[in-house]
């Protein structure tokens, strides 16, 4: 079969090669949500580090996680192409989830307190993080831009095939977090970890068998520089090694909160400095004013990701401790109360796509979206307050974690469909690369504060059990009253600036928002 009868074969009116994608992104999303959600309390009840150190450590990781892509987009863009770099990616990736099936020796601890840990087992442990780490930030951006470049320029298709792409990545999520979390903690850490890295391996083989479906997309741009040698070496084969070798800068750095904390402060910086250097020296009028608020609202999206990333950590520890698990008459696990969110997407993602059109003249604007977007994800957490305090002497009932999950979902598609859009609508042409990774920075930096904002809940634990209910429902209450005035209060700071920021973004507002 020629290319061209291929290209002219459809499923559902789409790309057969979109859908090779969707099961790829599923099952990808399926083995990083689904280690993800039990992270946590693998942590604080197998190896019994404190709340502290646990928090810390999966923003660390979690940090590197949205980091890292930037680098894998630019060499996949540069050098690899798409392909090579997201079957390099699934490797990486398949071979880190090998290693965190790896559980060694459970952690004790002495009637004095002292804590005896299984060290080879947490080095394998931080060192199969680091290869995730590699193998997300070769996948990740990559198999996004490649379905991107199924279709050519101007094809209406274009953005309902990446609804659907989308969806695969809510369904990889919602069933990760019932299936994974089940089997780690009912059977052992090592089956919810090994789950996950069963769904990576059937994705890998997805995207592989795959490969003529693609039609000669996502191919390298610079082929002839792969195939020329250094050092007696051919280049492609040099960027697979020198990718494995940053793995060992990784497993050091997630050990190490205050090295990536520093990373993201410098990287921080040096991005604003350039931006304000760029917009005085290159731009001028209407760009330099899309540009600042462009910055605007990266600033504000940090400070909703902050709120929203507690899931992962205060909020699924708050779930395990203090929490009525009971819905239905049937006890579910911590972890599983992470698939709402995933659920609620599914379900409320075609509502939102339909509502703000409805609205007519009365859309919001984009700025208004994202302080409605704080505003719900800090209302979640008044959710949760009230459930405390409501509750009594006894745990809280499921149904306000429930809410809070509603309510974040609903502050989610405020805000993270228009997000990296404007990205693209706002940057000025020369830089719309280099703002796309400030973007993913922005992201990085918000997973390390949501950490350091956990640690705001910490309870001391005994054998990874929190001593006194009264004494972590008095700790957790703290912690989401904060996060719900935080929320709150710079969703009406934005609300108050959204004007000047229509204002500044020239029209743009009009195009993302229909």
């Amino acid at each position: 079969m020629t290319n061209t009868a291929a290209a002219n074969q459809t499923f559902f009116g789409h790309p057969k090669a979109l859908f090779i994608l969707f099961f790829t992104e599923m099952w990808e999303r399926f083995s990083f949500y689904g280690m993800k959600a039990l992270l946590i309390f693998y942590l604080t009840k197998y190896h019994l580090f404190s709340d502290d150190s646990g928090n810390l450590l999966i923003g660390s990781y979690a940090a590197l996680v949205y980091a890292v892509p930037v680098i894998g987009g630019f060499i996949a863009d540069k050098y690899l192409g798409f392909r090579k770099a997201i079957v390099f990616g699934g490797i990486m990736l398949v071979l880190g989830h090998i290693g965190m099936a790896y559980e060694g020796n459970a952690a004790t601890e002495s009637i004095t307190g002292e804590i005896t840990r299984d060290n080879v087992a947490l080095q394998i442990f931080y060192f199969s993080l680091s290869l995730i780490i590699v193998g997300v930030g070769f996948l990740k951006a990559n198999i996004s831009s490649l379905v991107g470049e199924l279709y050519v320029k101007g094809d209406k298709r274009r953005d309902s095939g990446f609804t659907i792409f989308y969806m695969g990545i809510n369904l990889g999520s919602f069933l990760a977090t019932l299936i994974c979390v089940w089997l780690g903690e009912s059977y052992g850490w090592s089956y919810g970890f090994g789950a996950a890295g069963v769904g990576m391996f059937f994705g890998l083989i997805t995207f592989i068998s795959g490969r003529k479906l693609l039609l000669g997309n996502g191919e390298s741009t610079n082929p002839a520089f792969l195939e020329k040698k250094t050092v007696g070496i051919k280049n492609e084969y040099l960027i697979y090694l020198f990718s494995v070798l940053s793995a060992l800068l990784f497993w050091q750095m997630v050990q190490n909160h205050t090295a990536v904390s520093i990373s993201l402060q410098v990287a921080g910086g040096v991005s604003f400095l350039y931006i304000l250097y760029y917009s005085i020296t290159q731009l001028d009028g209407k760009a330099r004013q899309q540009l600042i608020a462009l910055t605007i609202l990266i600033v504000f999206t940090i400070v909703f990701w902050a709120l929203f990333e507690q899931a992962y950590t205060s909020m699924n520890l708050f779930a395990d401790r203090i929490l009525d698990r009971t819905i239905f008459g049937v006890e579910v696990s911590a972890g599983q109360f992470l698939s709402f969110n995933a659920l609620f997407i599914i379900l409320l993602a075609p509502v939102f796509a339909w509502i703000w059109p409805a609205l007519g003249k009365y859309n919001p604007n984009t700025a208004v979206k994202f302080a409605l977007a704080l505003a719900l994800v800090g209302l979640g957490f008044g959710a949760l307050v009230m459930g405390i305090n409501i509750s009594g002497a006894g745990k809280v009932a499921a149904i306000w974690l429930i809410l809070a999950y509603f309510l974040h979902t609903c502050g989610e598609l405020c805000l993270s469909p228009v997000g990296l859009s404007a990205v693209t609508k706002l940057s000025p042409v020369k830089i719309v690369g280099f703002m796309m990774g400030v973007w993913f920075l922005a992201t990085a930096s918000s997973e390390f504060i949501a950490s350091v904002l956990a640690n705001i809940a910490s309870v001391d634990t005994s054998n990874g059990l929190a001593p006194d209910l009264n004494i972590a429902k008095e700790s957790y209450l703290e912690l989401f009253q904060y996060l719900f005035y935080t929320g709150l209060g710079f969703g009406l700071l934005l609300l108050v600036i959204s004007p000047l920021i229509k204002k500044l973004m020239h029209g743009v507002d009009k195009e993302l928002n229909n």
